[in-house]
């Protein structure tokens, strides 16, 4: 082989170390510089700066204001009854001795009951199944892949949950429970009681007696 290609062969092998070796230094060596990125994803955005101009919008605001009755977090009173489903009392975490709301505030109306049907299937049946036994299609699905960490989802209509007030279950739907999620910033607040008072009709379903039947209907069911 040439002396002459051997160098260059050697020359090209050396630089083509060079970016694995920028790679190791960068991973070994702290910088104040930004990172090199190849593919940016969304790591780096554009973006206003706070009390800058855009040109979009009339005002040329690029903080827009708040919209028409909202309302800052620490404005709200976070220990109202409605919000916590529990009586009114002192702010803790340890919820162990907290007394919860018996009634929903306002009451239970059949308009309540259908968008609490509605919420229920959206956002509880898929785990805890459309009846609230617990067999929903998501437990199915992950009790057949026999990986071992699934939690099996609470029986809605088993008689330690029946036992609880009703602003327990509210409570539950808002903050989550164990390993089920808060679904508090996902269902506003008259929908939690609405699926709460929904979840009390599942339960009074499941041990329904003749005398809970409409006295219309009473006789029909005592034909058959």
């Amino acid at each position: 082989m040439p002396r002459m290609f051997r160098s260059v062969m050697i020359v090209l092998t050396l630089l083509a170390l060079v970016p694995l070796l920028m790679l190791v230094r960068a991973r070994v060596v702290g910088s104040g510089l930004p990172r090199l990125m190849v593919v940016y994803d969304m790591d780096n955005q554009d973006r206003y700066e706070t009390q800058s101009e855009n040109r979009i919008f009339a005002d040329g605001r690029a903080m827009r204001p708040p919209p028409a009755g909202t309302a800052a977090g620490g404005e709200i009173d976070a220990e109202s009854p409605r919000l916590t489903g529990r009586e009114p009392g002192p702010v803790r975490d340890d919820l162990s001795d907290a007394v919860w709301l018996t009634e929903v505030p306002g009451g239970i109306g059949i308009e309540m009951l259908r968008r609490g049907r509605e919420r229920y299937g959206i956002h509880c049946a898929p785990c805890h199944g459309l009846d609230g036994s617990g067999d929903g299609i998501v437990s199915r699905r992950a009790i057949s892949l026999e990986e071992g960490t699934w939690v099996p989802p609470t029986d809605l209509t088993d008689d330690m949950v029946r036992e609880r007030p009703i602003g327990n279950i509210y409570n539950t739907i808002a903050a989550g429970i164990r390993r089920m999620p808060a679904y508090g910033s996902q269902i506003a607040v008259a929908d939690r009681w609405a699926t709460a008072a929904y979840v009390r009709a599942l339960q009074r379903s499941r041990r329904a007696s003749l005398a809970d039947a409409p006295p219309a209907e009473r006789g029909k069911l005592e034909a058959e």
